[in-house]
């Protein structure tokens, strides 16, 4: 009965759902408090029984439940624990339901920890959230129940993807969700203030750290499933402008530019048409995502394949979401205001040309990313749009973006100068200039791309030093270097170490592309190949039983000038279920650079093996820096700054002219 226990929490659910959605809204409509009140505990009760049947889906792949389909579709009885655990998520019913899973305790969370939203704006709040949970909770009740019965029950299961049997697969995928998901906030936010008419500096200064807890989220997400498609896909690449991997970094982008546009909002005013169509872009696309990941239109490692049926439900989401959002906008668009007026040398500026060159960049992957599509669809044949046309676009684009990163911190709000800038920066600036031309020469070989990679992260690096050292001569004279580390405010050590991440990520990126090398090599015990300073050694092959397959698994010995460094095991696996071939690539980490193995095919007749070497130097640095700015958007959202300077303009704000103030409690 815990299936039917399931989809009668989904039932239960979504008419809670219904109630959070429109009960809250019409109240705050008509300032009916009894209304108003309803929206928390309907959220509450909305999270426990999707909880309760996310549970009951757990306990069915635990339990090896082969009488219900997706169970017997997705697991099987010699799963290990942990990947059939994972494997509730890992397919298109169970991801949809940890979506829903995460949309109700992100609302949860904007309840318990937003009491101090006047009554009005939370209702509307929390009611919006409802009604996104209503249509991923139809979704799944009308075309992808993950509780529809098998009968008669299978013997035995299909068994999870084996390119999904992978601890990184385990956490992936809840991080990017949360990711995805927490826009929503956002985008309830926005919505909220353009139904109270309101677009002033209290919504964005309520909505500000909740959309940075969404763009950490997102950010660690999409950092898990790089390192996750390099260690596991053997192909010793970290990005690949797979649609599906473009569809996480398309709200990644917008969210970028929206964390910006809402400080400006928040501090100066001005940017809110900005911010609320940034807030509403960010949303659509994390639901664009999941039109292409499971509408059956993409073909890739990420993607379900599924009944075509699913994806006109969420293609008619999308446009419900989309259509009605810029409605509502074109509609208050005249109450928005324009804000406060700036220079076109000042800090508003550069966060402006910084935002729209984001937002641009968004605009053009999504155009590779969907063009083959329009293509495909309108029956004009099949093209790929692939790395080189993302490389020639995109770099282009984010080049200035880096360049005016460091320059902002240093504008000032309002109006400035170039000659003052220029004054103010031209240490950092020679320093950073006369670093890029001279390292390549010490790396190895110049050439002008890793110069321009190197000079930006440079530049990003030196500016973060001038910023803190001036920061620190601001303070008071008096007190230890402590005491005044400690006194500067954590949004401020946030944003510094996340433009530190940026650089870090920028340097990884910049120096694998520049000297990375490879060999692909036929190789049988004994033989020895050399790359980039080290001999690798070939010692053999040996079989290796794990819990669903077998693996080849070879012994490698890399030696540098004769000195051991490493004892490398790539392996071969085929699993027993699928009879599908898989390469699991060894990799010896480094500070500095990282070696990688991985296993092709045996010849046949002999005992020779194709294996690839790679030599990667400083690529680690690409997630380090994402870890970086997951940290800075973290201490950020922490400051506790956001919160008191919430509350007290709670306390200040009036009550909206449509809803009378509702009563003490």
């Amino acid at each position: 009965m815990i299936p039917e226990l399931g989809s009668f929490s989904l039932a239960l659910a979504l008419a809670l759902a219904l109630v959070q959605g429109i009960l809250p809204i019409v109240g705050a409509a008509r300032g009916d408090a009894r209304l108003m009140g309803v929206a928390r505990p309907a959220a509450h009760g909305q999270f426990v029984f999707v909880a309760l049947a996310f549970a009951c889906q757990i306990a069915g792949f635990v339990n090896n439940d082969f009488s219900v389909l997706n169970v017997a579709t997705n697991s099987n009885s010699a799963l290990p624990l942990e990947y059939r655990v994972a494997a509730s998520w890992g397919s298109h019913e169970g991801s949809l339901l940890l979506w829903a899973l995460m949309l109700n305790g992100w609302t949860v969370a904007v309840t318990v920890f937003s009491r101090h939203l006047p009554e009005q704006v939370a209702a509307r709040v929390v009611g919006v959230m409802g009604l996104i949970g209503v249509g991923f909770l139809a979704f799944m009740l009308i075309t992808s129940n993950p509780f529809d019965r098998l009968l008669p029950a299978a013997a035995d299961g299909r068994d999870l993807n084996p390119l999904l049997q992978d601890p990184g697969m385990v956490f992936h995928p809840p991080m990017l969700y949360m990711g995805y998901v927490g826009f929503s906030v956002a985008f309830a936010f926005s919505i909220a203030a353009l139904l109270g008419g309101q677009l002033d500096a209290a919504w964005a200064r309520w909505s500000r750290p909740w959309t940075t807890v969404a763009w950490v989220s997102l950010t660690l997400g999409i950092c898990l499933g790089s390192y996750w498609a390099y260690y596991e896909l053997g192909w010793g690449g970290w990005w690949f402008w797979d649609p599906v991997e473009n569809a996480s970094f398309l709200p990644w982008l917008v969210g970028t530019a929206l964390m910006h546009s809402l400080a400006v909002t928040e501090k100066r005013g001005t940017f809110k048409s900005w911010t609320v169509l940034l807030a509403i872009s960010a949303f659509s696309l994390s639901l664009l995502g999941t039109f292409l990941v499971r509408s059956g239109v993409l073909t890739s490692v990420h993607a379900f394949a599924t009944d075509p049926r699913r994806g006109v439900f969420i293609l008619g989401l999308l446009v419900l979401v989309i259509g009605g959002s810029l409605l509502l906008f074109a509609w208050r668009a005249p109450k928005v205001g324009l804000g406060g007026s700036f220079g076109v040398v000042s800090r508003e500026s550069a966060l402006l040309t910084n935002n729209a060159l984001l937002s641009v960049a968004a605009a053009s992957v999504l155009l590779g990313t969907l063009y083959p599509l329009f293509l495909d669809a309108l029956k004009l044949g099949k093209i790929s749009v692939g790395p080189p046309y993302f490389d020639a676009v995109f770099v282009p684009l984010m080049t200035p973006v880096l360049f005016l990163m460091a320059i902002a911190p240093f504008a000032r709000w309002k109006n400035d100068t170039v000659p003052a800038l220029a004054v103010r920066l031209r240490w950092a600036f020679g320093v950073a200039l006369v670093s890029a031309l001279l390292l390549p020469l010490a790396l190895g070989a110049w050439s002008p791309m890793v110069a321009l990679g190197l000079f930006l992260s440079l530049w990003i690096f030196a500016t973060s030093a001038q910023h803190l050292y001036l920061r620190l001569r601001g303070k008071a004279a008096e007190g230890t270097a402590g005491s005044r580390l400690r006194a500067i405010p954590g949004g401020w050590w946030g944003m510094w170490l996340a433009h530190i991440g940026i650089g870090v990520t920028v340097i990884g990126i910049t120096l694998v592309k520049g000297y990375e090398q490879n060999l692909d090599v036929k190789m049988t015990t004994g033989d020895t190949a050399h790359l980039a300073g080290y001999t690798f050694k070939f010692m053999g092959v040996s079989e290796r039983n794990g819990p669903n397959f077998v693996a080849a698994s070879a012994l490698i010995e890399v030696t540098r000038d004769g000195k051991p460094v490493a004892m490398m095991k790539p392996e071969k696996r085929m699993y027993k279920v699928q009879q599908m071939p898989m390469t699991e690539g060894a990799i010896d980490p480094g500070f500095t650079r990282d070696l990688y193995i991985s296993m092709g095919e045996p010849l046949p007749g002999t005992e020779a093996w194709i294996v690839r070497i790679f030599y990667k130097p400083f690529v680690g640095w690409i997630w380090w820096g994402a870890i970086f700015m997951g940290i800075g958007g973290l201490i950020a959202a922490a400051d506790k700054r956001y919160r008191k300077l919430a509350e007290r303009a709670a306390t200040r704000r009036p009550a909206t002219p449509a809803a009378a103030p509702a009563p003490a409690r």
